[in-house]
């Protein structure tokens, strides 16, 4: 099932992490070993989580990598379904009834 406009990864990390733990993004980026621009481009969604950088924030944060990278694919998904509302391709194999 597919989310209904799922956020970036960077607005779960800002609203989820950033701001209730009061980490400024130099906080943050020094800690994990990233650039400050780096992450600031994740935080304000111009950049998207490379598996590098999940892996830095499920370790920051006690998370999964995985999490991190779903929440990319979601997104990702998302926004590319919406600009292929009604693609025109074929459909090469039928739906069997089970």
């Amino acid at each position: 099932m597919h989310m209904h406009n799922p956020p970036h990864p960077g607005e779960v990390l800002k609203e989820l992490y950033l701001e209730p733990l009061e980490l400024t993004i130099s906080d943050l980026a020094k800690g994990i070993g990233v650039s400050r621009k780096s992450l600031s481009e994740l935080v304000n969604a111009k950049f998207g989580v490379s598996p590098d950088m999940a892996i830095r924030l499920a370790k920051a944060f006690s998370t999964t990598p995985e999490s991190w990278l779903n929440l990319q694919q979601q997104y990702d998904l998302w926004k590319e379904e919406k600009k292929h509302k009604r693609p025109k391709i074929k459909v090469f194999v039928r739906h069997h009834a089970a």
